[in-house]
């Protein structure tokens, strides 16, 4: 099945301004760059709670599933 990636664009609009704001930069500056593996990923994570997915962008919650840790480190440096 085909990734939309438009759709993940659109999840990537929350609630929480300081997510907004990470993840306009993460669209802006590395989100072409993904391979359909890591959008699938990034998908996945989207999925979780805006304060859980702030906890682990800051490192105030460690991310425990491995496939997200490279999306997470990604978002981190935006």
């Amino acid at each position: 099945m085909a990734i939309n990636r438009g759709k993940v664009r659109w999840q990537c609009r929350r609630s929480l301004l300081e997510l907004d704001l990470v993840l306009a930069r993460f669209l802006e500056q590395e989100f072409d760059r993904l391979d359909d593996s890591q959008v699938a990923d990034l998908e996945d994570l989207l999925r979780c709670d805006d304060y859980d997915l702030w906890a682990f962008i800051n490192g105030s919650k460690p991310c425990e599933v491995a496939r997200w840790q490279g999306v997470v480190a990604q978002l981190k440096r935006c």
